[in-house]
């Protein structure tokens, strides 16, 4: 019997798209696109950015364990490019049946279908939501306080937010040259955005079982 592969998948729609002129949806498109393309390049995996339904994307991660990484990166390129356009993010977490033939628009599976429907039922003030297999209230809560913590990041808080996330630059010395600031104004950035807060509950969600179906 072939393994299931157990994956998590990242589904968005912009906020408030309707109300915001073509050049700033297609603004928003480009970070996105952007991101998914540095976030992947980092981690050395294909998460096959997809976009769908007018104002919606996709991603997946076979590397399960980075969902909580994929979502602050996408948050904070979003709030670094200053496009005004927020996104939510519904994370589904589960097996597939397939990563689909060049993008995600024929993909399928349990992840996919999770991911999806939790993105249609969130609330139209929320901005993360997660569920799925071995995804318990522990998960659900790290999630919930992700959210809360981001959303009051500045432009150049979620820049250097970013730029940490990425893992190439994890010294203040080195995310300070390559912006022109001082190491100082790198500390001061990362610590209002609280990204020192952020480590425990990133180790976390990195080791947690996913392929596990014990949620207590």
């Amino acid at each position: 019997m072939t393994q299931q592969l157990y994956c998590a998948v990242l589904t968005g729609d912009l906020i408030k798209s309707r109300q915001s002129d073509t050049a700033a949806v297609e603004k928003t498109f480009d970070i996105l696109r952007n991101a998914a393309q540095q976030f992947g390049s980092a981690w050395n995996i294909d998460v096959r950015f997809t976009r769908s339904r007018g104002d919606g994307w996709q991603i997946v991660l076979t590397q399960p364990g980075l969902l909580l990484d994929a979502a602050l990166y996408f948050v904070a390129q979003l709030k670094a490019g200053q496009t005004k356009i927020d996104t939510r993010i519904s994370i589904g977490v589960g097996p597939i049946d397939t990563l689909g033939r060049n993008d995600l628009s024929d993909a399928t599976g349990p992840a996919f279908f999770v991911s999806g429907d939790h993105l249609d039922n969130m609330g139209r003030n929320r901005m993360m939501a997660i569920a799925g297999a071995s995804i318990a209230n522990e998960q659900v809560a790290i999630i919930d306080l992700a959210e809360w913590i981001a959303k009051s990041w500045t432009a150049t808080q979620a820049q250097v937010v970013a730029m940490y996330l990425e893992g190439h630059m994890t010294r203040h010395q080195d995310i300070a040259e390559a912006l022109g600031v001082t190491r100082q104004a790198v500390q001061s950035r990362l610590a209002g955005a609280g990204l020192s807060y952020f480590e425990n509950a990133l180790y976390a969600m990195r080791n947690h079982d996913y392929a596990s179906d014990k949620t207590t």
